[in-house]
């Protein structure tokens, strides 16, 4: 034998149901520090600063990378479209 019951209530509803507290402020509280402490550290840091961080060596370094993978991925496809008539089996 299967019984299922559906239960349609809302979080706040359960947890007052089940006798748990209610986190909402202290979550909202933390939260709010939290994105404080960010936005702080974040209007403190140099823009740059933080691209070098995050991507070390230059722009210019990862432009010329995008630039050879380009090369590599263009030049592998450039070979089957100029040799479509031709056979490539060895005579």
């Amino acid at each position: 034998m299967k019984i299922t019951i559906d239960v349609d209530c809302t979080p706040q509803e359960a947890r007052a149901f089940f006798g748990l507290p209610n986190v909402e402020p202290i979550q909202d509280a933390v939260l709010a520090k939290a994105q404080e402490r960010l936005t702080e550290y974040l209007e403190a840091r140099d823009p740059e600063a933080l691209l070098k961080l995050w991507f070390p060596g230059s722009l210019q370094e990862l432009g010329q990378m995008q630039e050879r993978l380009w090369q590599q991925f263009l030049g592998g496809l450039a070979p089957a479209a100029s040799g479509r008539g031709k056979s490539k089996e060895p005579r």
